[in-house]
């Protein structure tokens, strides 16, 4: 009896874990977003804690088209870059230490979206290899400072597995060879900010650009 008991109390457990691991995410909290109705965005160029020093300009290179598609107006990345530049600004870190009311003074931004390159890069290990993106993104109201819409950008590729240590020795060094020819950050990147602005439950809302829907 005592047995039984123990199997249906686990039973009971286990479809509670099941149910809860089913259930819908809670829905993003839109109400600074609504509010402030932002329609053009500038992007700042990523603080780096990765290991790559030209993360930051890759990234960027991939984020303009997903938030434009989105529909918002979104300032030329390069041209902002080098107006920073310009005038006093030669890193990415310098550039984010800019306050907001003289990005708002200079460039008219309704909003500004700061982004943090977490891990960026190939991984090499003598059986294997990785290749990593991990951004953390905050779109900011350029008046008020207000978080409008945060999200996070991750995404890995992983190289083929095989069957032998043989193989999977001459599968990773093949690899790491090609990818030393190919990056394949700046594609990975651009399918992770597609997938983090297009959310289904916690995505960008649509701009007032956006394009209408299809009938």
């Amino acid at each position: 009896m005592k047995y039984l008991t123990a199997v249906r109390t686990l039973f009971g457990l286990s479809l509670c874990l099941l149910l809860a691991g089913c259930t819908t995410p809670a829905p993003y909290n839109y109400d600074a977003l609504k509010a402030a109705e932002p329609r053009s965005i500038l992007v700042i160029p990523p603080k780096n804690q990765s290991l790559e020093v030209q993360a930051p300009y890759v990234f960027i290179s991939t984020i303009s088209r997903p938030l434009g598609e989105k529909g918002y107006y979104v300032f030329p990345v390069a041209v902002i870059d080098q107006f920073m530049k310009d005038n006093g600004l030669p890193t990415p870190e310098e550039m984010n230490l800019v306050p907001l009311d003289k990005l708002y003074e200079h460039i008219g931004a309704d909003a500004v979206l700061y982004t943090e390159i977490h891990d960026w890069g190939q991984k090499f290990n003598l059986l294997s290899s990785s290749t990593v993106v991990d951004v953390s993104m905050r779109l900011v109201d350029s008046q008020t400072g207000v978080t409008l819409w945060d999200a996070k950008a991750s995404a890995s590729k992983s190289s083929d597995s095989s069957s032998s240590l043989t193989s999977a020795i001459l599968n990773a060094v093949a690899t790491q060879i090609l990818n030393s020819v190919n990056d394949q950050t700046p594609q990975l990147a651009r399918s992770a900010n597609i997938i983090a602005i297009n959310d289904r439950y916690k995505g960008l809302l649509e701009g007032p650009y956006a394009p209408p829907p299809k009938p």
